[in-house]
């Protein structure tokens, strides 16, 4: 599996950075971006926000990012969720989904060109999600590239999306 860190890519303006992590729902508390998730459980485990990604994704000329936010505590076995947001056309930045998961970005596309995500986390078969237009919503399972069928807890339907 293409692990995110594998794909970053240039770092986002500090002057984009503010605006991504609004964009993702994030505020800035004790010198740290923070999504509020895991407010009361900031173990050692416990990193704020990051943007991992800084890159076009879907072709359209214009730079997506991934901030993450990450801790065993809230975020379980994961350990890590993730926000994607796009930039727009107005030069302001969008939310479009997020989930608790590691996001692998596959060659597979959807609508838009945006690439289907395969939701990395614990265990051996991962649900791949496909933009419809509206949302990431549930497409397929796999392992190492090959079908495979999820056990009934781990399957997914959708991603919270606007």
């Amino acid at each position: 599996m293409l692990l995110l860190a594998a794909v970053l890519a240039a770092s986002a303006p500090p002057a984009e950075q503010a605006a991504i992590f609004k964009a993702a729902g994030f505020a800035q508390r004790r010198g740290a971006w923070k999504s509020g998730n895991c407010d009361g459980a900031e173990s050692e485990s416990y990193s704020p926000g990051t943007i991992e990604t800084y890159r076009d994704l879907n072709g359209d000329g214009r730079p997506e990012a991934v901030v993450t936010e990450g801790g065993a505590i809230c975020y379980g076995m994961t350990g890590t969720h993730f926000w994607l947001v796009w930039k727009q056309g107005d030069a302001s930045w969008k939310f479009m989904a997020e989930d608790t998961a590691m996001p692998d970005f596959l060659a597979t596309k959807g609508v838009g060109g945006w690439p289907d995500i395969q939701l990395g986390g614990p265990g051996f078969c991962f649900p791949v999600v496909r933009w419809n237009g509206k949302a990431y919503v549930n497409h397929r399972s796999q392992y190492e590239g090959k079908r495979c069928r999820p056990q009934a807890s781990r399957q997914r339907t959708q991603r919270r999306c606007p």
